[in-house]
């Protein structure tokens, strides 16, 4: 079975994924998928589509727990694995980015910053972070949290954020 992502990537004309995107889900509204949160960087739908707002919406109200976001509700999706895991930081740090492109800046920095006190002593962060327990879980360290870390970084510090480009880019590569 391929991987959320890569489920876009097939079907992944501009008409097939707007009409997945407009339910906020991947699979007919059943189930949210933090993934989501990529479709305007990778030029999907641009990020000032009604679409793209309301399925952050979804994203926030289905999977955002103590203000951390899960990749999926690991309850009603069947992964194999027991239901559970903590929240993804990597999906996480997208969340701040679609913030970003939402022009949600306070909330994009918020998110930002209460990620970066998750770091250990040496700066370090895992695949996940378990919010029952307060600690750092999964893989460590996870290199997929720390580049979204560096794009998150990029997209609030520069005026030229790297989130913008690449949605831009690929929006003008398709006209």
């Amino acid at each position: 079975m391929a991987s959320r992502i890569e489920d876009y990537a097939l079907i992944g004309d501009g008409h097939t994924a707007a009409l997945i995107a407009r339910d906020g889900s991947l699979d007919g509204g059943k189930t949210m998928d933090a993934s989501l949160l990529l479709i305007p960087e990778v030029g999907f739908l641009p990020p000032d589509d009604p679409r793209i707002r309301a399925t952050v919406e979804r994203v926030e109200k289905e999977l955002l727990v103590d203000g951390f976001l899960l990749r999926y509700d690991t309850r009603v999706t069947d992964d194999a694995l027991p239901p559970g895991e903590g929240a993804f930081l990597a999906c996480s740090f997208w969340l701040a980015d679609a913030y970003v492109l939402l022009g949600r800046y306070q909330d994009a920095r918020a998110l930002f910053t209460r990620l970066l006190s998750l770091r250990n002593d040496v700066g370090l962060l895992s695949e996940e972070y378990d919010v029952k327990s307060g600690r750092l879980v999964g893989n460590f360290p996870q290199a997929f949290s720390h580049i979204a870390l560096v794009n998150t970084a990029h997209n609030l510090t520069r005026r030229s954020k790297p989130v913008e480009q690449r949605s831009a880019w690929v929006a003008e590569t398709q006209t």
